[in-house]
């Protein structure tokens, strides 16, 4: 089983290559073990920590499996957090875009107006969080008739944040004759008994998290005897981390520290709660691709969320539920990479400590502050990181979107346009065929396609020549 790779399980060439071009290499653990039995169709409980590969474990084989003809949506997704909703949209899409799998993601503090136009489309993939996702059903904008696949992620989170009612009242609507999965880093005895309820003899995967937690991590514990905050200074100064997550366990804490860190002139940004959804989303992919060091969060942003080359943790709260230590540490470390994660503890605290250390089955060492002469050597590097102008990160998606070209077209709906009339323009240009055109999206008044295969150039060039429909119609890149 080691020796597995991604073309072991019989996928199709575009997946293959989609794969490829994101940077999949061999599968890991989790998707090793899972991705034959959802290939099967086969009802699974998965248990597994944050930083296994788990989206990808379902996404491969739900995207092998789809009938892309289809214009109701096969495949719902619940997750806890928008966030998330909207990175596993992304991960489904990136994996399913050479074989033209369209994905929504929905969830609240959005315009529902602008979701239920979504949902008109052709949708095979629909995630969201439970509250969304009931509001659509209960207006009749998401149809439930064809759903083959429900995929419950994080169930663990799920039940801590109150949702089970909402869930069950899902699953009653769907059809019985579907695939079920669960992911969770634990399976609490509620979430036993859903999956006891609504799955038929499901094969359940445990996947040991010992690697996660010991083996890529350091983990490490100071002591606050006087001053929290002068504390963080120093271990900035002595670790000079280049990406850093801080946690706190409330919004307040966060914003206090932000507003601490930015009179020192740190560029630094906060994440909880009680923002503003646009603001949340534009935080969360400005720090992805790098453009700011340090992110002062709640723990929304420890659950599932996939931030590459983190480097550093700091935990400036110990976490209220030892489950969530495991999931801000796992911030860092990814990919085989290394990482470090500390922890601050007052020492009324230490027992708190030391239930996680029970939990995690490891002995976190404690480190004494550094010393005055390595405090003024490593802030002078780390002052220096940050004055630097940032290193910006590469989307995994690059390479797939460099063979991609995004047209944008001034005619929609509202101009009769209709997919097929799309694909007749541009497969009668000599040298394309049906094959090479991606996912169309034909909004009321403009409409965007996907050529694939390099041939953008090619196509763009061509349709400044010919109509569609018998129409005129302006057609340039799509702007990014």
């Amino acid at each position: 089983m080691e020796n597995t790779t991604f073309k072991s399980f019989g996928l199709s060439e575009e997946l293959l290559t989609a794969l490829d071009k994101l940077g999949y290499i061999n599968p890991t653990e989790v998707q090793r073990r899972v991705i034959p039995y959802v290939l099967s169709n086969r009802d699974i409980i998965v248990k597994s920590q944050t930083g296994s590969g788990k989206t990808a474990a379902f996404a491969i084989p739900i995207c092998e499996n789809l009938e892309l003809n289809k214009k109701k949506p096969q495949v719902l997704v619940l997750t806890p957090t928008r966030e998330l909703a909207l990175q596993v949209k992304e991960d489904i899409a990136d994996i399913g875009r050479l074989k033209k799998i369209r994905c929504a993601a929905v969830f609240g503090k959005q315009p529902m107006s602008l979701q239920v136009k979504e949902l008109k489309q052709r949708i095979h993939v629909v995630v969201g969080t439970p509250g969304r996702i009931s509001d659509h059903i209960e207006r009749g904008t998401l149809e439930l008739d064809e759903i083959r696949y429900l995929v419950i992620d994080e169930g663990d989170e799920m039940l801590n944040m109150g949702f089970i009612s909402q869930m069950e009242a899902i699953i009653e609507k769907l059809p019985e004759n579907r695939v079920t999965m669960l992911f969770s880093a634990t399976i609490p005895s509620e979430i036993e008994e859903l999956c006891n309820s609504y799955m038929r003899k499901p094969e359940s995967i445990e996947i040991q998290s010992k690697s996660l937690t010991v083996d890529k991590i350091k983990q490490l514990y100071y002591e606050v005897e006087e001053n929290k905050l002068e504390l963080l200074y120093k271990i900035l100064y002595s670790e000079a981390p280049d990406s850093l997550i801080i946690f706190c366990n409330t919004k307040e804490a966060v914003d206090k520290l932000l507003m601490d860190m930015q009179k020192k002139a740190y560029p630094c940004r906060a994440l909880h709660g009680g923002m503003e959804q646009s603001e949340r989303l534009s935080t969360m992919k400005s720090f992805k691709k790098g453009e700011f060091p340090i992110l002062i969060a709640t723990d929304v942003a420890a659950r599932g969320i996939h931030i590459e080359e983190v480097t550093h943790v700091i935990n400036y709260d110990v976490p209220f539920e030892k489950e969530s230590y495991v999931h801000r540490i796992g911030r860092t470390g990814r990919a085989g990479s290394g990482g470090t994660a500390i922890t601050l503890v007052y020492p009324y605290e230490k027992r708190a400590l030391e239930e996680i250390e029970e939990y995690i089955g490891f002995s976190i060492p404690w480190r004494e502050a550094a010393s005055e002469e390595e405090i003024a050597r490593g802030k002078e590097i780390f002052l220096k990181k940050l004055k630097a102008k940032p290193k910006l990160k590469k989307s995994k998606s690059l390479e797939l979107n460099k063979e991609i070209t995004k047209l944008y077209i001034n005619a929609g709906k509202k101009k009769k346009i209709r997919t097929g009339d799309i694909v007749g323009a541009i497969t009668s240009i000599e040298g394309v065929t049906s094959e090479d055109i991606g996912i169309i999206d034909i909004q009321d008044n403009i409409s965007y396609v996907d050529i694939l295969g390099k041939k953008g150039d090619l196509v763009l060039e061509a349709l400044q020549h010919i109509t569609i429909k018998g129409k005129v119609v302006k057609v340039q890149r799509a702007a990014k």
